[in-house]
């Protein structure tokens, strides 16, 4: 086989040389045409193997016609080559439309943050979900690199910049001025014989109309609309008249369970409300004050319109009916007792969720925000009582990693995953401080895995800045399994509850454990031995700091 260099390197069968269709025009002299004539023709001898057309162009002897064989091409070939280029052409713009849309886009590193800015007019036009797609890291960008002394590098750096500074708490009239209208609802003193902060609110509709038409836990979730629809039937008989008015008992919380997620709240919640002098929201886990009153349904799908604090309100209206008929009972106005109904709300996103404030809050201070949920739980229930459940913060990561993930779940993905996030979190390190990096929206939603729910000692700290440490109950999930009558009994005693008979205790302490791992999830194992290596060097200084403020070293969780 062999190729006519001059002319359009096309494969000449037979070394005819007038095959060649260029040479073969009706206008072309083969005397004149130095090519045709023997001159400056080079033929290459590829043993029957096909040649790559750069290899023949770098052997031209004149690079004045080195662009001659391209025109030289069969009309067939110069179709297909146009046609395939429209091709390519259609499919790169898809894939440009289609990526900017969804995110799907290859982005600069996300190791540069910016400023973190605390002006929320500045992303008025990006939701949650648009943020955490442009901060997605690209695993471009990103070394995935598995071995145990590359990340402990990392690890390394972080701590060497981790410092435990005390928030500055902010101000009651601060507080009102970013939250007027949930100021000008809850009142400031409650009524006195009852342990929940209750109050009386004249209720000006009439019989015709629906109390909860606009409540939006109801308007959004299909799964709530039956207790609402309970709630229409007897709401007007348990109104209170009084001269010619109609009056409602409104109720907040008791005690709040405020984390941690995968950490046993959820069988927590289920036991306490066996008790019978326990009562709970509707709903249990409204993420009112972390996620709802800023308009947060879902993060993926950004921001709806805020639910108010009636909405809020309006799941204790069960217990507030219960409530409600006690207080009225002849027996408790004559001996003017003390109701023992009390009520509690279980979110487990109310320690650490802070992730809306950069949205909603000015005035931040290096990135830190100036305003945290506890602020405004204290400034209307400075007696709340605070009930927190931890485990292992390793152990916790997989657990959420096990529950959240979707596809693809395996331990080598979870180790990615979490070397992924170190990276990231190293990177706000060496520019942000501590604080600023665990309540920054755009970090904690670009990171794969959940790393900051595990500073435990961060977010506490931060809420003893407004409670008493008397006020608040930290429990160990490792011990509620191991012992759940001890720990029941320790929750029984801190919320001032009476005592059971041996029946209604069994019934608590004996029932099967609440949302235990799937199996398909079992399935999968532990995680790699270097994984745990990497998480427990990560976790160690905060738990180390978790112990020293509990003055319990059972949380350095050194045998789990």
């Amino acid at each position: 086989m062999r190729y006519c260099i001059n002319c359009c390197i096309h494969l000449l069968p037979n070394d005819f040389h007038r095959h060649c269709f260029r040479c073969c025009e009706p206008n072309h002299n083969n005397q004149k045409c130095p090519v045709c004539r023997g001159e400056n023709r080079i033929p290459l001898y590829t043993d029957n193997k096909q040649m790559k057309l750069l290899a023949v162009l770098e052997v031209r002897t004149d690079h004045s016609e080195s662009w001659n064989g391209f025109f030289c091409l069969r009309k067939g070939k110069l179709c297909s080559l146009i046609f395939g280029l429209i091709i390519m052409t259609l499919v790169m713009a898809s894939y440009v439309l289609t990526g900017a849309k969804h995110g799907l886009l290859l982005v600069p590193s996300p190791f540069h943050y910016g400023a973190f800015t605390s002006n929320p007019n500045l992303m008025d036009n990006e939701s949650l979900s648009d943020i955490k797609d442009h901060y997605q890291p690209s695993k471009m960008n990103i070394s995935y690199v598995k071995d145990y002394p590359s990340i402990k590098l990392i690890i390394d750096t972080i701590t060497s910049k981790i410092e435990f500074i005390t928030r500055q708490r902010p101000g009651l009239e601060e507080l009102k001025k970013q939250e007027p209208h949930m100021f000008s609802v809850i009142p400031n003193k409650f009524l006195p014989n009852s342990k929940n902060p209750c109050w009386y609110e004249e209720y000006r509709g009439n019989t015709t109309t629906d109390p909860y038409a606009t409540n939006s836990y109801a308007l959004y979730s299909k799964r709530f609309r039956t207790i609402f629809d309970y709630l229409r039937k007897v709401f007007w008989n348990h109104l209170y008249h009084y001269k010619d008015k109609h009056y409602r008992l409104r109720c907040l919380p008791h005690f709040y369970i405020i984390g941690q997620p995968k950490c046993g709240t959820t069988d927590l919640y289920d036991r306490l409300r066996l008790h019978p002098d326990v009562r709970f929201s509707a709903i249990k886990e409204p993420h009112w004050w972390t996620r709802k009153r800023f308009g947060i349904i879902r993060l993926r799908d950004g921001f709806h319109d805020r639910y108010p604090v009636e909405d809020y309100l309006d799941l204790f209206d069960l217990a507030a009916h219960q409530i409600q008929g006690v207080l009225q009972s002849e027996a408790t106005k004559e001996r003017g007792n003390m109701n023992n109904i009390i009520i509690g709300e279980a979110s487990a996103s109310t320690m650490w969720d802070n992730n809306a404030w950069i949205f909603f809050y000015d005035n931040s201070t290096e990135g830190e925000p100036p305003f945290l949920i506890q602020d405004f739980i204290h400034a209307f229930q400075p007696n709340a009582k605070l009930i927190i459940m931890l485990r292992d913060p390793v152990e916790r990561l997989y657990s959420d990693y096990l529950y959240f993930a979707s596809a693809n779940k395996s331990v080598e993905d979870f180790h990615e995953k979490v070397a992924e996030s170190l990276q990231l979190f190293e990177n706000c390190m060496l520019d942000y401080s501590l604080r600023a990096c665990v309540y920054n929206n755009t970090l904690n939603n670009a990171m794969p895995v959940r790393l900051q729910v595990g500073l435990y000692v961060v977010y506490l700290l931060d809420w003893l800045t407004v409670f008493d440490k008397d006020q608040i109950l930290v429990l160990r999930l490792e011990d509620h399994a191991s012992n759940v009558k001890y720990t029941m009994h320790m929750v029984f005693q801190f919320l001032g509850l009476g005592a059971l008979s041996e029946k209604q205790e069994a019934l608590i302490t004996k029932s099967p454990a609440s949302n235990t791992r799937r199996p398909e999830d079992r399935s999968l194992g532990p995680m790699l031995p270097t994984t745990k290596a990497i998480l427990r060097d990560f976790y160690r200084p905060f738990n180390t700091k978790l112990a020293q403020v509990l003055f319990d070293d059972a949380f350095l969780w050194k045998r789990t």
